[in-house]
């Protein structure tokens, strides 16, 4: 892992990606993809859309992952085995095989949302939410956050089964309400994994590609607002850009190596924080 890594890094200093590393050219590849009209254009572009994309998995994603978990740790919940083979199916299937039933279920024409909305009377909600700039990409990654929803809510449900019984027989003791115990009591101590999950779908996000390429396509269709980092990484240094569509790995290295420093130092700065918040507890 670390040779291709640091050899992308490396490649990134170089004209069109030169193997044999004659053709050094230093920042060029940076100057150009930030100082260049259309392709900061298409940069930036693709950097907000991830940024919108994580921020969709953190809200629905992670937050029904906790919810999950406290529904699934409840005593006496009668098949709660059941419900969590149901919450983790979807992450168990391909992305591309999900992608395009959902394409097919949400087609505005004959998808099966589309009969359902107009069986209901609903036929102002059968819209083209893969077709429409303005629904595209929280199309999308409301799909990706249904698929895997089923892994944060394992891992909180790991993180509450470590804690003691004896903190909630205290708060009931206390007669905090199942609110209360929930915010001052259950929330804290997931803290870690809540940092764990964080940066796992913090690094997924970053590096998505394959619901995009499932759902809409490499150019992040329509009109580019489904194009995320891992598209645009795809789009300019292997399969190249229309019109010539001649790859550039130069600069596909260094959309690499940004997107690595930007993850680089925001999994730093997670960790730091949620370490310091257990460092904390531990001191109380």
């Amino acid at each position: 892992m670390a040779f291709p890594l640091f050899d992308s890094v490396r490649l990134s200093f170089f004209k069109s990606g030169s193997f044999l590393s004659k053709d050094f050219v230093g920042f060029d590849n940076y100057i150009r993809l930030f100082l260049d009209k259309q392709n900061a254009l298409r940069f930036w572009s693709a950097f907000g859309n991830t940024w919108y994309f994580f921020f969709i998995h953190m809200v629905v994603q992670n937050i029904l992952g906790i919810l999950f978990a406290v529904l699934l740790m409840e005593k006496g919940l009668k098949g709660a085995g059941i419900y969590r083979t149901i919450i983790f199916i979807p992450a168990t299937l391909a992305v591309l095989v999900t992608g395009y039933l959902w394409k097919l279920i949400l087609n505005p024409q004959w998808g099966a949302l589309a009969i359902l909305l107009n069986k209901l009377g609903l036929t102002q909600f059968s819209l083209p939410w893969l077709g429409d700039a303005r629904y595209a990409l929280t199309t999308v990654s409301l799909v990706s956050a249904w698929q895997w929803v089923g892994m944060p809510t394992m891992m909180f449900l790991a993180g509450l089964q470590n804690i003691s019984d004896d903190m909630y027989e205290a708060a009931d003791i206390a007669g905090a309400t199942k609110l209360q115990t929930f915010w001052y009591i259950t929330l804290p101590l997931l803290r870690p994994v809540i940092g764990i999950v964080t940066i796992l779908t913090f690094v997924g996000n970053f590096n998505a590609f394959d619901v995009v390429f499932a759902m809409e396509n490499v150019n992040g269709a329509p009109l580019y607002s489904t194009d995320i980092m891992g598209t645009l990484f795809y789009r300019v240094g292997i399969a190249g850009q229309h019109p010539v569509s001649i790859p550039d790995p130069g600069m596909g290295a260094a959309i690499a190596t940004t997107t690595f420093l930007i993850l680089a130092l925001g999994s730093a700065l997670v960790l730091r924080l949620t370490s310091e918040s257990t460092e904390k507890q531990a001191r109380i």
